[in-house]
């Protein structure tokens, strides 16, 4: 008879059913029940724990469905010969890679990651308030599959903001919604094609976007950045009918581009027949001068397609971002039966940020992180020049939730981040960003800090300053 007595003694929040099925499934695996073992019967068995039947029934039912054990007719409940000898003693490889890993890796105490945002100044009684409102008046229409561009009152709302904001000239039904920038660069390069098109892309630029567009079969042209952004005349000269670029904040350095560079650029594509996709990222958070119009605003031939998120600003789980499409390639859209496709967002959700953009909470919030943002960035630029000095370079700080640091102390990249883990505290690879990784800058790091409290941010320069150049403090 099984001896599962301990069982009833474990303290657990799952059901007794999958204890049971977990305990007899251990057993087996280590060989303490071997092969061609009988089982208990369940009236047995549950006469034996105390247990009902139902129990013992969905514990056998779930072992029997993983082919731990075989049902035989009128004998009962036989394990089987699952040849555990015959496989690799990989848990203790594992669990030794583990361990190799934690020595190698002490825990990190601060997380100098771009894309981690400041969650703790999330409106989330507000949004709490507006999803409870949205589910009481909207409950059974948000139960369907909804329209696949997206909701039309969020649609709406996101028009009016970018026309507010950015000058963007669109209608809501120019606008398709879909779950993060990479699903929306996805569809569109369906829409583009991939047959002889190349895709022109600043070296270095958003490696999230170039993978992308090589999974759809598109070759790319990596064309060089200028102090001002992209290179103009490299670009003619690719040849390329397509530009995806960053121009409000060029990823990942950080430029802005001009505006004389812009008209440049919209000739390029006038002159070309050429689309140019404008990824407007972390184009809110701008904190020197005001903001330049986006290329989009300016664009009197429909020849720009417009992204935006609201990943950087609210939460990237909701995954929620946006496209405007031209005339031209929203026909495409529909001819080729895009419409087919399901939207990726949650209605529930969608309904939600409706209500908070409706309602005036998007902007105030907005202008509430521009100046949180702006405190964290001022607090990690002025402790790095305090403590480091001339020793580095920061690059990008115009805007955005990164800068760049170019470290003038012999190390390259991966010594860089290295030397940093050991103190406890990790910065992120830039080489990854150029097509040519050759070309890549050997001594630079990103810095990001939109999800560092200012205190952690202090404390992890602190860190680094000790990693690159010794602790002069103590």
């Amino acid at each position: 008879m099984i001896d599962l007595t301990l069982l009833l003694k474990r303290e657990s929040e799952e059901p007794l059913y999958t204890q049971l099925y977990q305990y007899i499934k251990k057993e087996i695996m280590n060989g303490k029940l071997p092969a061609q073992t009988r089982l208990p019967s369940i009236r047995s068995l549950s006469v034996h724990l105390h247990i009902s039947r139902n129990t013992v029934d969905l514990a056998y039912q779930q072992l029997l469905a993983e082919g731990y054990v075989l049902s035989k007719p009128r004998s009962g409940l036989y394990v089987m010969d699952l040849q555990l000898d015959t496989l690799p003693s990989s848990p203790h490889v594992r669990k030794q890679g583990l361990e190799d890993h934690a020595l190698a890796h002490p825990s990190i105490q601060y997380n100098f990651r771009y894309g981690d945002v400041d969650a703790e100044h999330f409106p989330l009684a507000t949004w709490r308030k507006l999803s409870n409102l949205s589910l009481q008046q909207n409950h059974q229409a948000l139960f369907s599959y909804g329209d696949p561009l997206g909701e039309p009152g969020l649609r709406m709302e996101i028009a009016k903001y970018l026309h507010g904001s950015r000058g963007v000239n669109c209608s809501s039904d120019q606008i398709m919604i879909g779950a993060g920038i990479q699903y929306l660069l996805a569809v569109l390069s369906g829409l583009l094609g991939a047959n002889n098109h190349s895709i022109a892309m600043e070296e270095p630029g958003y490696d999230g976007a170039r993978t992308i567009f090589q999974h759809h079969g598109l070759q790319l042209s990596p064309i060089p950045l200028e102090t001002d952004g992209l290179h103009i005349q490299q670009l003619y000269e690719s040849q390329s009918r397509i530009a995806y670029i960053t121009p409000s904040h060029q990823f990942p350095y950080g430029m802005v581009m001009p505006l004389h560079k812009r008209m440049q650029l919209l000739k390029w594509a006038a002159d070309q027949n050429g689309i140019i996709i404008e990824d407007d990222y972390d184009s809110e958070f701008r904190y020197v001068g005001k903001p330049i119009p986006s290329l989009q605003s300016l664009d009197s031939h429909q020849r720009t397609v417009y992204l935006g998120t609201f990943s950087k600003c609210l939460l990237p789980s909701l995954r929620i971002a946006y496209m405007v499409l031209p005339k031209n390639l929203l026909e495409l859209h529909n001819k080729h039966n895009y419409r087919l496709y399901d939207q990726t967002v949650s209605r529930f959700h969608q309904n939600t940020l409706e209500l908070f953009m409706r309602n005036g909470h998007w902007e105030a919030h907005i202008r509430k992180m521009r100046k949180v943002y702006r405190q964290k960035q001022s607090i990690l630029i002025s402790t790095i020049q305090q403590l480091m000095g001339s020793n580095v370079t920061i690059i990008g700080e115009d805007a955005g939730l990164h800068i760049l640091l170019r470290v003038h102390n012999g190390m390259h990249e991966q010594q860089l981040i290295a030397t940093a883990e050991k103190e406890g505290t990790r910065v992120y690879p830039v080489s990854p960003f150029w097509a040519q990784q050759a070309q890549a800058e050997q001594s630079m790091v990103q810095i990001g800090f939109g999800g560092l409290s200012m205190e952690d941010i202090q404390k992890g320069v602190h860190s680094l300053h000790r990693a690159w150049f010794g602790d002069g403090e103590r």
